[in-house]
């Protein structure tokens, strides 16, 4: 496509420059005038060149809007992904002050009953853990998307 854009640019450019030699009294045929056909051709190529030209640009300029809505888009994404992170980042920090709590509640009352103690922290752990699985996944399905 580039290649024909530029032959037609080439051929324009020496048309034109035929164009500027016959102005001058010189012509590049030998003297010989364009006869209508050839008119009419050179008419056709100009306003494709023109048409090109026009939709190069058209194209670009959806590039580029194209291109800062992605990154709007991109933006917002990432902000909602913090905004979500901080929170799930809080509900895991209370899970860990909850197992703190409930471990110093049961060693209080187990009197020594370690099997009992590591049983309910075992417990309150594996929940903790779920919800901490369970954030990472959601975040790493987000970031994927």
């Amino acid at each position: 496509m580039l290649a024909l854009l530029s032959a037609i640019q080439h051929e324009l450019e020496i048309s034109m420059a035929a164009k500027k030699a016959k102005s001058k009294g010189t012509s590049r045929r030998g003297g010989s005038k364009l006869s209508g056909a050839e008119k009419a051709a050179y008419s056709e190529i100009k306003q494709g060149v023109k048409h090109l030209e026009k939709s190069i640009g058209e194209i670009t300029k959806g590039l580029r809007k194209t291109e800062k809505a992605i990154e709007a888009d991109a933006r917002a994404r990432i902000r909602a992904l913090r905004v979500e992170a901080r929170t799930q980042l809080g509900v895991l920090k209370s899970k860990r002050s909850e197992v703190k709590s409930q471990l110093k509640k049961v060693s209080a009352a187990a009197e020594g009953s370690w099997q009992e103690i590591k049983h309910s922290a075992d417990a309150l752990l594996a929940d903790a853990r779920a919800t901490a699985t369970s954030v990472i996944d959601r975040l790493r399905a987000a970031i994927t998307r």
